[in-house]
């Protein structure tokens, strides 16, 4: 049985480059982290040449294969420990012939095995069946798919520490707030991942968890924790359009529509209008209907005369609407501008049409190639107009808080002198994939 006089951190690389693992895998030891984890991700981009670098770089560090096995585990876990792997990560949906051949294979090269409950319908039962078969810890995983959703893992935890003797890894998006309360909840292995890999100081991100690891006392922070429907406003405004737009696969964006001054920046829930080019009636009744923080999109076709200017804009401010977005035109710009309320249009021109009052207030719209229903959150700044469909909110505007952090980590790294193509490696995945064209071109040729 593995015994571990206190509750010790496990980094989680869960890079696709070897060279930026290694980089944060210095920061994170410099830091007194000395659990270090292969993340699935390296080394489904890198091999096992991963566990290999990470083995060589740190011949002192408990080195884990987060090899999340399935099948084949005899094969999976030699391979895995050869490599220089301590721990190799099981699966425990695997099957108990799996898990038992996994915990021999690894008996033979003084590998232990984690088995990670990730999705298992009844963990604690599971927990105890891997005990039970061999294995020298368990690992309570809350996916990154459910963190993105706001759930964590602390209810599992606490249920599955009550139910075996082996020790417990605990890991879903802990950061220096959450990691005391994983050590209380029962965790003898704490694994982090963002909060130290997207930390722009991977060294300080470290000494802060084990600090509060160590004393049970929380440290803030505003990166590295997800969020839910209560504070999806607050999420979204430490997210550009971009970031929106990144986390939604590059979705979202509604074309050629842009703010009437630099620095221009909304988020809020769409009301939505449709009209007529020059009937702005239905805009401006629209301001009445609109709860205050909502962000009026207004679908004129792209097309003039103006449906806006600077007086709706002024009752905007007064009802404490966030913004509107017109696929239109608007008129009025400099006074918009002195207002200093958020407006997004098409275009602009001099000419307003009349208030007929042919458009209806809350239907759906579709702009380009986006569909926008009322309730749906928009994001706006400098770059443009990304919609993110009500019922994902949460999950994209977590997503894109992630998106946020990976990028300060990309950033501190560019500052320190290196390119963001020397930062990606991307010049050596474009020639792999070239080589893998040409592959494929020969092969064809040759049938």
């Amino acid at each position: 049985m593995v015994r571990l006089d206190e509750p010790t951190l496990q980094v989680a690389l869960d890079y696709i480059n070897v060279s930026q693992a290694l980089r944060c895998a210095r920061e994170a030891y410099e830091g007194g982290a000395r659990w270090l984890e292969a993340g699935t991700p390296l080394i489904k981009a890198e091999g096992l040449d991963a566990v290999r670098a990470l083995r060589e770089a740190f011949p002192d560090c408990v080195v884990i294969a987060d090899m999340k096995v399935m099948d084949a585990g005899r094969v999976e876990v030699e391979m895995a420990a050869q490599a220089g792997a301590d721990i190799v990560a099981v699966l425990g949906g695997a099957s108990d012939s799996t898990i038992a051949e996994c915990v021999e294979a690894g008996q033979r090269y003084d590998a232990l095995i984690m088995v990670d409950l990730i999705e298992v319908p009844e963990p604690a039962k599971r927990a105890v069946e891997a005990q039970e078969l061999g294995a020298a810890l368990v690992d309570v995983h809350c996916p990154i798919d459910r963190q993105m959703r706001g759930e964590d893992p602390f209810d599992v935890l606490r249920e599955v520490v009550r139910a075996v003797d082996i020790p417990v890894a605990v890991a879903g998006g802990i950061n220096s707030e959450t990691a005391p309360a994983a050590v209380a909840a029962g965790a003898q292995v704490v694994i982090v991942g963002g909060a130290i890999t997207k930390a722009a100081n991977a060294a300080e991100a470290t000494k802060v968890i084990i600090e509060a690891m160590r004393t049970g006392q929380a440290v803030a922070t505003d990166l590295y924790k997800r969020g839910t429907e209560e504070n999806l406003r607050e999420l979204l405004g430490k997210c550009t359009a971009a970031n929106v737009s990144d986390a939604m696969h590059r979705r979202g964006w509604l074309p050629w529509i842009h703010p009437l001054a630099p620095g221009m920046r909304t988020v809020g829930p769409a009301v939505t209008v449709w009209t007529y080019p020059g009937d702005w009636a239905k805009p401006v009744e629209a301001i009445d209907v609109a709860e205050p923080g909502s962000v009026l999109v207004i679908d004129v076709r792209g097309e003039a005369p103006a449906v806006w200017g600077d007086e709706a804009t002024k009752s905007c401010v007064s009802k404490g609407l966030a913004g509107v977005v017109i696929n239109g035109a608007s008129r009025d710009t400099a006074g918009i501008r002195e207002l200093d309320f958020p407006v997004f249009s098409r275009t602009t021109c001099p000419q307003a049409g009349d208030p007929k009052g042919l458009g209806m207030i809350g239907v759906t719209l579709k702009i380009g190639e986006v569909t926008i229903r009322p309730g749906d959150w928009v994001v706006a700044d400098d770059d443009g107009v990304v919609i993110v469909p009500r019922e994902r909110a949460v999950e994209v505007a977590n997503r894109a808080v992630s998106v946020v952090e990976r990028e300060s980590r990309e950033k501190a790294e560019i500052e320190q002198g290196r390119t963001l193509g020397e930062v990606s490696e991307v010049q050596r995945w474009e020639q792999r994939r070239r080589e893998l064209s040409r592959r494929d071109s020969d092969d064809s040729e040759g049938k």
